[in-house]
């Protein structure tokens, strides 16, 4: 049996995780946890009967201790309850399915542990790539990485020469707002962005792909993955989402990994490495695929991706507050705070304000969290 633990099984990738467990009869899920969606998290329990469940808040521990005091799952909250989640002695696997850099100090807790990390929390190796990756090595660890892109270089690597990429081309799919431009988007409402064209995905990733940030942040984290310069990364469009990402070899040679979009087969990838399993779902029908398009980002109107790339080459704490200020910006997006174009205004000023701490430490990471969060409040609280 493959033993794994979910760190925020009732979001989109945690869902789709425990779709996968469903397709195959040789895992076995240890825990789960969920920030606030305690009647999902309930329903986990009482399908895959973990012996951990752990949320952030007391009261919700409490209210989800009374819905399932019938079963034998513990119920913990809170850091410490991640933390036990993250080193929980029989798994093998931890998927890192949270949404934000709360995901980082179990992250480290699940590597100095031994746990192989299957990686769908881009925000932890952006903040704090310098810490884990170096970690890992030295414990041993695998980190499989679950985003699609990500997932489409590691398969295209495999069996490579590392030392052989010259380019890694990570596409995207434009998001619903490809074309247009920035006087088009003044006013655009939540609904709209939300309305991703090719892949369903939870409210903030479906943002930071309207915005182009989610690749600012994916260019990030695969310099950490597969050890290259952030200029031997280049973003390109692909609309319709069917090449997931390619990579380029010094001998001019491209490998491509395409597929349809969706999100259960890079999970399952990951979880069974190195091997491959029979996964249900629809094939590419190449009598029907005429063409593959490919398009150049509109930097001009979708900053997030060159503010992204700045963040990277500047290094140090800056990543941080790039991500802190677009987890900060977008949340109050959602929330009707503020416009679709304050997101970069918001990122971009928290960028200006900040001065750069070289190789951080976690805490010196949560401090520059914290203190992005404050300064953003203080000049754009409504």
């Amino acid at each position: 049996m493959k033993k794994i633990a979910i760190l925020g099984s009732t979001g989109s990738i945690g869902t789709q995780t425990l779709e996968v467990v469903r397709e195959n009869t040789d895992i076995e899920v240890l825990a789960v946890s969920a920030r606030s969606n305690i009647r999902k998290l309930e329903e986990q329990v009482r399908e895959f009967s973990p012996k951990l469940a752990a949320v952030w808040d007391e009261n919700h521990a409490c209210e989800l201790k009374r819905a399932i005091s019938d079963t034998n799952t513990k119920v913990v909250y809170g850091m410490d309850g991640l933390l036990e989640l993250a080193s929980i002695s029989e798994a093998d696997m931890i998927v890192t399915a949270v949404v934000g850099m709360i995901g980082i100090l179990p992250t480290i807790e699940a590597v100095k542990a031994g746990k192989d990390i299957a990686l769908a929390n881009k925000e932890t190796l952006v903040t704090a790539g310098h810490i884990i990756i170096p970690l890992a090595r030295k414990h041993k660890v695998q980190i499989l990485p679950v985003d699609s892109e990500h997932s489409a270089i590691f398969q295209c690597i495999n069996g490579e020469d590392k030392k052989t990429i010259e380019k890694l081309l990570i596409t995207a799919s434009g998001g619903p707002f490809r074309g247009k431009k920035t006087e088009e988007l003044k006013n655009v409402c939540v609904e709209d962005a939300l309305r991703h064209p090719t892949w369903s995905m939870g409210n903030k990733i479906t943002i930071d792909s309207a915005t182009l940030v989610n690749k600012g942040l994916e260019v990030m984290e695969a310099s950490w993955l597969f050890d290259v310069d952030i200029d031997q990364i280049q973003v390109v469009v692909q609309p319709s989402s069917t090449i997931h990402s390619m990579v380029q070899f010094q001998d001019g040679a491209v490998m491509a990994q395409l597929g349809t979009p969706d999100m259960k087969i890079p999970i399952q990838y990951a979880i069974y490495y190195p091997n491959r399993r029979y996964a249900s779902g629809r094939r590419l029908d190449f009598t029907t695929l005429t063409q593959i398009d490919f398009e150049v980002p509109d930097t001009g109107t979708f900053r997030g991706l060159p503010l992204a790339f700045r963040a990277a080459k500047e290094g140090g704490s800056m990543p941080t507050v790039f991500n802190a200020a677009n987890e900060r910006a977008v949340a109050m997006f959602l929330g009707h705070r503020v416009g679709f174009l304050d997101i970069y205004n918001i990122i971009e000023g928290a960028m200006d304000h900040h001065q750069v701490l070289d190789n951080p430490t976690v805490d010196e990471i949560l401090s520059a969290e914290a203190e992005t969060y404050d300064w953003i409040e203080s000049r754009w609280s409504i």
